[in-house]
Parts: structure tokens; sequence; C-alpha cells
């Protein structure tokens, strides 16, 4: 019968050993996490950010040949009410002239509206242009003083440090007088 029992409490002791270090394998896992969360949390975007992860302009309000600069996720962007003159300026520009080729009609989703991300693909300065007064350049879209970018009335580079042509956003519109970005 010794034989018998000294048989058994290893087999126990054994199941006793396997759930404490199951449980301190656990603890430790659920600690370290609770430990990283508020580092991995302070990574996403900040109450500020995330309620302009759209906007929604109203478009009726821009003249033709007008522009207006709205804020969306921090960063400006630039919405022209584009004449018939820019809109057929911008689509006869031969693509081989172009430093980042890219025709007029892949840039916008109706011609008369150009909406595009207001920030300087060179440096991210915020190119002048679209308040009346402001100079635009010498192809009458957005001209950046500081490196002495131009960009045309599609918002196409064509003069100047700038590597690419300034950003599109993602945009909806909602009706004609409304459009929602982001």
């Amino acid at each position: 019968m010794a034989d018998s029992t000294a048989s058994v409490e290893p087999v126990e002791g054994g199941k006793r050993r396997d759930f404490l270090e199951l449980l301190t394998w656990s603890t430790l896992a659920v600690g370290t996490a609770a430990a990283i969360w508020p580092f991995i949390h302070q990574m996403n975007p900040s109450a500020d950010v995330l309620a302009l992860a759209t906007v929604e302009v109203d478009l009726s309000k821009i003249p033709q040949g007008s522009a207006i600069k709205v804020m969306w996720r921090g960063k400006p962007v630039f919405i022209r009410h584009r004449t018939p003159e820019e809109i057929a300026e911008a689509q006869a520009v031969p693509l081989s002239e172009l430093r980042d080729p890219e025709p007029d009609s892949a840039r916008v989703k109706k011609p008369e509206w150009l909406i595009m991300v207001g920030v300087c693909t060179h440096l991210g300065c915020i190119p002048l242009g679209t308040a009346a007064g402001e100079p635009k350049g010498e192809y009458g879209g957005w001209f950046c003083p500081c490196h002495g970018s131009h960009y045309d009335t599609s918002g196409r580079i064509r003069k100047g440090p700038a590597p690419s042509n300034l950003p599109i956003p993602q945009y909806t519109f909602l009706s004609d007088t409304l459009v929602r970005i982001g």
C-alpha cells in the first residue's frame, strides 16, 4: 500500500505545480498587458482629431472663380469652384510637361470642383492662392513662397522643388451643394 500512496502524491503535486505555473504565467500576461496599454492607447488619435474625421462643406456659398480653405484632420483643404476657363486650361496641359503626370479628370469628381489637401509636397508649407489677393503663381493655381513651388489650376506641380502634386483627399458629394470630406 505504501507504494501505491507514494505514486499518487507526485501526480497530485504535479497537478498542483502545473496549476500554479499556469496561474503565474496568466498573472504575468495580464499584468504586462495592463502596464503596456497606456503606451498603446496614447498612439490613438486625440478627441479633437477624431471629431474632425469627416467634415461637411456647403458649396453653395463659394462663387465661381474663388476658393475656400477648411480644416480637416488638422490639415487645410482647399476647395476651388473653377471657372470654365480654369477647367479648360487644366485639361489642355500635355502630361509630358508635368513632373507628376496626372490628368485633370483623375483629380476631380466634378470638373467645376477641385478639392485637395493644401500642404506643399516639398516641406509641408501651406501654399498661397486660396484667399483673394494672394499670389496664385505662374500657372494660376497656388504658390508656395517658402521655396517657390508653383501649382496649376488642378493642383499639379509645375515649377519649383515640390516632388508631387497636392494630394486629393477622399470626398463624397452628398448633393449638388454639399460635400463630405473624409
